[in-house]
């Protein structure tokens, strides 16, 4: 009897396995983007195929889409060029199309599982590496290639080598203005951007059961930042209750029988994992980053680590990273001036977070010399937004709310950190030029995010909480 979560899934999904190879892994849902499927539809083309199960497929832009005017055609070439091509092939091949303006796009990663699309069991891969966010669903969830979109398209099966397990417990209470962003980077800081390389890791303990689907969706999305081919978490009462009712989640007597075949979806007690890591909440404080790579992070009140902490191999690449910065070895980042600030991102770009932003910047004034990108992850996220008056909120202290996208977590849409510039990002990514050519990025939490945004530097926002 498979005995982890991560086997149950695995093993109920298994095709076959090739002698000396890898398996054949039955594939439950398939999201495409913009970026990475026009050679995947191409490729299928090519050979005279259809989807082999259309009605398992998604596409929506995310990448690409501009956060402003969205009902008027994109003015970069490329963008557009990615954008209509989508639209096209998804059209050419009946497949489920939600489109810039449609009232179910936004970024794929917060649309799958707001929308009920992502659920408990199911395997889920997209052409994007943060797919490992949907396994806060309870789903093996994870990216994959462009060639592996085409394999999935035609038979809804992919080749994979099965990953070993990793269960990373994280115990006790989470303090004052520490967040699940929080957790994911202070994970990040202590196993290193390759610490969890060929594993798939299961996240459990109680500040794991503590966050709200959110912040799991957080957790998860960051799992491939550590080298892991994935993350998940159990489904529980939280996750069931998060599912209810949505748009695509069972109805009636088919969600009954779901919730039971859920409810099985747990790792024995005596589950054997291939590698256990433990940590305590108590360690943990608001975060940033300082290099460029997410795993160069630190607690706020702490300061840059010594040269001769950091083994001599890496010592050249470690001086490269804060030369880039434009931070010294011993450097406390309290205080450093900030030029942009954005919230958004399939990290952080849910209602959660925009909570979290408005609980600093409500009674306060934006910086004045600080230009703020404030980014939903979807237009439900969107509507959420206004529901609760958050749009209000964020209006009275000077920000403004935009459009729907991917946005300046990446440098492939207008929202573009010019170069030189320093921005606290609630995104995913600190590499070089990740928000733009020459832009330098500290990633952080929302309350971060939001403490920098109204002080114009970088603050420890439980002195604003």
């Amino acid at each position: 009897m498979a005995n982890t979560l991560f086997d149950k899934i695995w093993d109920r999904h298994v095709v076959q396995n090739v002698p000396d190879g890898p398996t054949q892994l039955y594939i439950d849902r398939l999201y495409c983007h913009e970026v990475t499927s026009p050679q995947a539809f191409a490729g299928m083309r090519a050979r005279g195929l259809k989807c082999f199960r259309p009605d398992h497929i998604y596409c929506m832009p995310d990448h690409n889409t501009p956060t402003h005017d969205q009902d008027k055609p994109i003015e970069d070439p490329v963008s557009k060029t990615q954008v209509d091509t989508l639209s096209r092939n998804a059209a050419d091949f009946g497949l489920a199309h939600f489109g810039m303006m449609h009232p179910k796009n936004g970024i794929i990663h917060v649309v799958g599982p707001e929308r009920g699309l992502s659920l408990p069991g199911m395997t889920i891969v997209c052409g994007d590496s943060h797919t490992s966010t949907h396994g806060a669903m309870g789903a093996v969830a994870f990216g994959i290639g462009t060639s592996e979109v085409e394999m999935v398209m035609a038979s809804q099966c992919i080749l994979q080598q099965k990953p070993k397990s990793m269960r990373i417990s994280v115990n006790g209470t989470l303090g004052k203005g520490v967040t699940a962003k929080d957790v994911a980077l202070y994970i990040m800081s202590r196993m290193t951007t390759s610490g969890a390389t060929g594993y798939f890791v299961e996240y459990a303990g109680p500040v794991v059961k503590s966050l709200m689907m959110e912040g799991r969706l957080t957790l998860c999305n960051l799992s491939i930042e550590m080298g892991a081919r994935g993350g998940f978490i159990a489904p529980d009462e939280v996750t069931f209750e998060y599912i209810k009712g949505r748009e695509y989640a069972p109805k009636g007597e088919e969600w009954e029988k779901a919730l039971a075949y859920w409810k099985t979806l747990q790792s024995g007690e005596d589950a054997v994992f291939d590698k256990e890591v433990t940590f305590d909440a108590a360690d943990i404080e608001p975060m940033v980053t300082y290099g460029t790579n997410p795993g160069m992070g630190m607690g706020i009140s702490r300061c840059i680590p010594a040269l001769d902490t950091v083994p001599v191999a890496g010592q050249a690449s470690y001086r490269k990273s804060l030369d880039y910065m434009g931070f010294e070895p011993g450097q406390c980042l309290l205080g450093t001036p900030v030029d942009y600030v954005f919230c958004g991102s399939c990290t952080n770009g849910r209602i959660e977070d925009f909570r979290a932003f408005a609980s600093i910047v409500k009674g306060r004034r934006k910086a004045a010399d600080v230009i703020c990108w404030l980014v939903p992850g979807s237009w439900m996220v969107a509507e959420q937004i206004k529901a609760e008056g958050l749009d209000k909120v964020f209006e009275e202290a000077g920000f403004e709310l935009r459009q729907p996208g991917c946005s300046a977590c990446l440098a492939m849409n207008d929202d573009k950190i010019p170069g030189g510039k320093l921005a606290v990002s609630t995104s995913n990514r600190n590499f070089e030029g990740r928000q733009g050519p020459g832009a330098r990025t500290v990633l952080a939490s929302p309350l971060v995010a939001a403490a920098a945004a109204v002080t114009g530097m970088i603050t420890d926002p439980r002195t604003l909480l």
